[in-house]
């Protein structure tokens, strides 16, 4: 499992990634909840990170957005909580 920098934002560091593949994490809260996903898109030259979150509401993943940093998809999905 992979822990985001410590460097971050504080409010982020209790956050996780487990990876299910190469390019997609799950993101993890402190208390063990999948809070959604964050797929890497593009190249190695110029990746972006793609942000989901599960609905139930919708029974589907809602995209949150596209971010150039994996952090700031990991705050986008903090932030739709």
């Amino acid at each position: 499992m992979t822990i985001i920098a410590p460097t971050t934002d504080a409010r982020l560091r209790r956050y996780r990634l487990a990876p299910v593949s190469d390019r997609l994490w799950r993101v993890v809260d402190a208390a063990g909840r999948v809070i959604g996903h964050v797929a890497r898109t593009g190249d190695e030259a110029a990746s972006r990170y793609r942000a989901r979150r599960f609905r139930a509401s919708a029974g589907a993943f809602v995209e949150v957005g596209e971010f150039w940093r994996l952090e700031d998809a990991v705050a986008a999905l903090h932030d739709s909580r």
